[in-house]
């Protein structure tokens, strides 16, 4: 099947992103809400055993990412997830719930992120939570509508200055005195349910390979870009997060961690003699960068099903002088400042997990279909088992997610 060709005119969006920019954009989502934001909560209840959580997390989310790398093949459309579940069940009900799961899923998660980025901006001065909250929606609205090629520019700067940031983390923890081993062990402490119980937290760190799906019509090459894309993405996070989560229980008390606002900051001032505020600085970046991804995939999903006709026309309509969705992208981050004020972080990365996995289960349940019906369509493809477990294990996580929304 032939590659898609950029569409022309004022009310189409632009096809400009690159495969190391999009690699970027998902490594920029999926590192920005994992460690800076929620490091301390997976310590909490996986204690030393973090790392694993991590890893299993990161199974979970391969299997759904290796059948997003198919269907996006497939399928290279804005509302990525949606368009799969109408190909898969030919059901417009089923359809629109899709995209509104996900659409909400950035929207908390971004909520995560402004929480995630008020503790660390703790660290500097004293303000209302809640004006944070709106001079940070404000500025993500600004930058996410001044164009695709430009917000994407702005999260790939910011990546490789965290990434860097993390890699140095690793770095100091290499050489570092671990603590106290009675520190982080408890006698009465479970190791596989505080590790799937970290693992549900942690799966939460690695959303952002399915917002990748969702800028599809602005990829270069998409049938052959994306699934390539997603899944170098998900295996540079994966080997970041087993890292520095291992560097975190090594060198710092876990009770520290669960408590500290700015968790990244606390590790960091234990292993270096560098002012505290470098690594806070570098955090609050990483938070933003996180939820103006979220911001850019959530308005592009309503886009997309306005496109569909699932949605309204007004959700649809283009900026004629920065080609992007204006109207949705302000609808998107009024909901994501409601969000923030709403719930604490652990709550909000929790639902948001909870309504990804249902999202994931449905989409893993399309590709069954697609190839029953329709196989060898794709440039890249996955065996029939993978889809199979995939949602086996998105329809597990989903029912842990909810029992410690409500524990």
């Amino acid at each position: 099947m032939p590659e898609l060709d950029a569409k022309t005119g004022g009310d189409s969006l632009r096809r400009v992103i690159s495969a190391p920019l999009l690699v970027l954009y998902g490594v920029g989502t999926m590192l920005g809400a994992g460690i800076y934001a929620l490091i301390g909560e997976v310590a909490g209840v996986a204690r030393v055993y973090a790392p694993a959580s991590f890893m299993l997390a990161s199974v979970i989310a391969a299997l759904t990412a290796a059948s997003f790398a198919e269907l996006s093949s497939r399928l290279p459309k804005s509302a990525g997830p949606a368009v799969y579940v109408l190909e898969g069940f030919k059901s417009r009900r089923l359809s629109i719930l899709t995209g509104l799961l996900i659409v909400g899923s950035g929207v908390i998660s971004s909520g995560v992120m402004l929480r995630g980025f008020v503790g660390y901006a703790g660290d500097f001065l004293a303000f209302p939570h809640w004006a944070g909250f709106l001079v940070l929606s404000i500025v993500i609205a600004a930058v996410a509508a001044w164009g695709i090629a430009e917000s994407l520019t702005a999260v790939a700067v910011i990546t490789l200055l965290e990434t860097g940031a993390l890699l140095w983390v690793i770095v100091l923890g290499l050489g570092a005195e671990p603590v106290s081993a009675v520190e982080n062990h408890a006698a009465d402490f479970a190791v596989i349910p505080g590790v799937i119980s970290g693992a549900v937290l942690a799966f939460y760190a690695f959303i952002g390979f399915e917002d990748m799906v969702n800028v599809a019509e602005e990829v270069k090459r998409p049938r052959r870009v994306v699934p390539r894309s997603i899944m170098a993405a998900l295996i540079v996070t994966t080997i970041i997060y087993a890292l520095v989560s291992w560097v975190a229980v090594r060198t710092t008390p876990v009770s520290l961690l669960q408590e500290s606002g700015s968790p990244m900051t606390l590790i960091f001032s234990r292993l270096t003699d560098f002012s505290p505020a470098t690594m806070s600085v570098i955090a609050m970046i990483a938070v933003v960068n996180g939820a103006l991804v979220q911001v850019i995939m959530a308005s592009r999903m309503l886009y997309g099903m306005a496109a569909q006709k699932t949605l309204p026309a007004w959700f649809g309509r283009i900026a004629p002088a920065t080609r992007t969705p204006v109207n949705a992208t302000v609808f998107v981050v009024a909901l994501v400042f409601l969000a923030a004020l709403a719930l604490p972080l652990a709550t909000l990365a929790q639902a948001t997990s909870f309504l990804l996995l249902s999202v994931f289960a449905l989409v893993n349940g399309a590709l069954i279909r697609l190839k029953a019906t329709s196989a060898g369509e794709g440039r890249f493809e996955v065996p029939i088992l993978v889809p199979y477990l995939g949602a086996a294990a998105a329809a597990l996580f989903a029912v842990a997610s909810l029992v410690e929304i409500f524990r």
